[in-house]
């Protein structure tokens, strides 16, 4: 007699992008069922502490930039497959959203491929989590008609004319992943004719007990920001409404350098 192999089924989450209590109650539902979880670095303790099943097992397999230790995406493609195969129920956590710079593409190709089973849970996004917490609405009528979700980790990633067009837009700007190449982006719009009413916001550690806001004028960056380590995670929101800050804001700075998020390597030493 041929006995059919149960299979499984992959769920595709985003946790928000800090605070545990963002995560949306779908999401907590599905950690609560999970055999695995395989979790990116920028997942709260907390919601892993919280929400997670006691009998699911966790591993991590964070990413953190340009850096070695980052768990690279061919693992985690294997994981969901083998573990999803053997009839467990996978939940792929990620920080912020699952379809904003969350490499979703790469898993979904992969899950189709083997026929394994998904479903795609949404989170809030780090954009608007950053712009929540820091009082600055992103499209504020007669500041911003629209905004764009940009990433400059690489320096070759945007065209000289694209720079050109992101200079003389009135659209919100906001960088994930980016403030590493802060003076590239703020040089790039400056040279390029960016006008004076506009503000930059370096936001680490959103929603978090550690967040820190810290806004410049664009043109005053180098001497207010100059020499300064921003904390990971940390994004950019560039454009007219990061003056709304300074009247909105209902968080105070931590003023605090404590990293929330732990780095790759350290989680990996944790799971050894």
């Amino acid at each position: 007699m041929n006995v059919q192999r149960i299979q499984g089924k992959v769920i595709l989450a985003g946790a928000g992008p800090g605070d545990p209590e963002l995560i949306s109650v779908k999401a907590v539902r599905w950690l609560q069922k999970a055999d695995v979880v395989l979790t990116d670095r920028l997942v709260s303790h907390e919601i892993l502490d919280e929400y997670v099943g006691p009998k699911a097992e966790v591993i991590c397999v964070g990413k953190q930039g340009r850096y070695g230790t980052s768990t690279p995406q061919k693992r985690i493609n294997q994981l969901m497959i083998e573990h999803s195969k053997a009839g467990k129920t996978v939940v792929r956590l990620k920080g912020g959203d699952v379809s904003v710079f969350a490499n979703m593409l790469d898993e979904l190709q992969v899950l189709v491929e083997n026929g394994i089973a998904y479903e795609i849970i949404p989170g809030i996004s780090a954009a608007f989590g950053a712009a929540a917490y820091a009082g600055i609405p992103l499209t504020a009528r007669n500041y911003a008609n629209a905004v764009r979700f940009l990433t400059f980790y690489k320096t070759d990633l945007l065209s000289d004319t694209y720079w050109k067009e992101l200079a003389q837009t009135d659209d919100t700007l906001v960088f994930y992943m980016s403030s590493g190449t802060l003076d590239d982006i703020v040089e790039n719009l400056k040279k390029n004719g960016i006008t004076s009413d506009k503000f930059l916001a370096v936001v680490e550690q959103a929603t978090t007990r550690l967040q820190n806001v810290h806004v410049s004028n664009i043109y005053q960056h180098r001497q207010n920001f100059d020499g300064r380590e921003f904390a990971s995670p940390s994004l950019l929101i560039i454009g007219k409404v990061v003056a709304l800050h300074e009247q909105f804001a209902w968080i105070r700075n931590s003023n605090s350098q404590e990293q929330y998020f732990e780095p790759v390597e350290s989680l990996r030493r944790q799971a050894v």
